[in-house]
This record gives C-alpha cells, structure tokens and sequence, in this order.
C-alpha cells in the first residue's frame, strides 16, 4: 500500500510521547515533548520465592501472552494472544531453560492441561521486576510490554498479534534488541508461527551477547527521561497556564 501522507495524530496543544526518540521515532518537525518510559508496579512489589530459588545458571524465559481468548472459550478474535503460549510450549518445552509463564491476571486455557517440567504458570508477576530478572522475554509486542523490558535492558523475541504490535516489533528489531515472528492467520481464525523460525530466534536471541548490549544501551538513554513524573508536571503547569484569569 502506499505510505500514509497524514496522520494528525499531534494535533493538541500539548503533545507527550511515552518512549523515546529511539523507540517511537518522530519527524523533527513534530510539536512533542518526550517524557520516556512509564511503566508501573506497586512500591512494595516482590517475586516470589519459589521464582527466587530458580538456579541463576540455567537462563530464565519470561513470557507474556496478555489475554489469551478475549472472548472467553468461546470463540477465537483477532487479538487473541494464545498463539504466544502455544508457540513458546512447543519451542521451549524441551529446552534447558527456565520458563515463567504470566497471563495479566487470567486464567490459563484448559487446552493446556499440565505444562511442561520447565515451565511455571503464574496468572500475575510485578512486569518491571521480572524483566530485570529474566534472561529473555517473549511477548505480544505491546507498547507498554516493549517499554517494560527496553527499560531493564532485557532483549525480546515477539510474536505480535495486531499491526500496532508489529510495528512496535519491528521497531525493536531495528534497535537490536530483539527478534520478531510474524503470524499468520488460518482458515480457523487461529494464529499460527513457524516453531523452528521462532526456536531459532530464541536461541540466537539468549546466545548472543548483542541483542542484550543493545537493550541495555537503551534502557541507559531511557533514564535520562523522568516518566511519569515529568509528565504530570508538564500537565499541571500546562493546566494552569490555560486556566482563564478570574
């Protein structure tokens, strides 16, 4: 298809981009203010043990589906992320990693029955602490997933599930900081990947020593940004510059 001419999507007076130059690149005409990452987890957020006593020598996966079925058992949708499970099952059930597997607080598919000797279900883990403990991340390729794991230097493999994502994907890619697998779609609605593709590009991703000095660079230019902070300061003093004098 031919390039988007337009696209008035900072139009407002007061424009703030979550990321960074590098992550979510802009014209340098564009009237915007950069505030970096912002990614939460509460103040007294903490691992669990049993994920504490997993040996450090033995690389440890974390992946990250979201919401497997947005519309329950009951039918496949687009954005179904399922296809992320299913792939790192195949790809690494046999592998000799450590694997903890998350879902955004739902519940795993009963298709799944009882995972692999190295895998660990968890329905939620603080994200922020567990990028900077893992090894490697497979997820769906959403922003906020993205920003997650760039701000503690850890690389990623993605299987996105929508377009957005796939650019978020790609645009990891350019960094160096990670691989991405492309789905396609069949004739069922499912998702489907090439495993040996994406057991290629695990394995590239953890043996590599680049895709990890790459995230860490990243994760370094990220913290000259305040986040969060910056951007409600921004906000009220925006606020209360407009405010209309009495």
């Amino acid at each position: 298809m031919a390039p988007v001419a337009r696209v008035d999507l900072l139009a407002g007076q007061l424009s703030l981009i979550v990321g960074t130059p590098e992550t979510d690149p802009l014209p340098p005409s564009a009237n915007a203010i950069y505030v970096g990452p912002i990614v939460w987890q509460r103040g007294d957020a903490a691992l669990p043990d049993w994920l504490a006593a997993f040996p450090r020598d033995i690389p440890l996966v974390w992946v990250y589906s979201g919401n497997p079925r947005y519309a329950g058992a009951a039918a496949s949708t687009p954005i179904d992320s399922i296809v992320v499970i299913r792939a790192a099952i195949a790809a690494l059930r046999d592998a000799p990693v450590q694997v903890v597997l998350t879902t955004g607080h739902q519940e795993l598919p009963g298709e799944f029955g009882t995972l692999p000797a190295n895998f660990r279900h968890a329905s939620y883990l603080p994200g922020p602490a567990m990028a900077a403990r893992c090894d490697l991340m497979v997820h769906h390729g959403g922003h906020g997933s993205v920003m997650t794991g760039l701000a503690a230097g850890t690389p990623a493999v993605i299987i996105p599930t929508i377009t957005e994502r796939e650019s978020n994907a790609r645009r990891l890619v350019a960094l160096g900081a990670g691989e991405v697998v492309l789905p396609t779609n069949g004739a069922d609605g499912e998702k489907h990947i090439d495993i040996a593709d994406f057991a290629a590009k695990l394995n590239r991703v953890l043996r590599e020593p680049a895709y990890r000095d790459s995230a860490k660079r990243i994760a370094q230019s990220m913290r000259h940004y305040a986040g969060a902070p910056d951007a409600a300061d921004r906000i009220e003093r925006f606020a209360t510059e407009q405010r209309p004098c009495p």
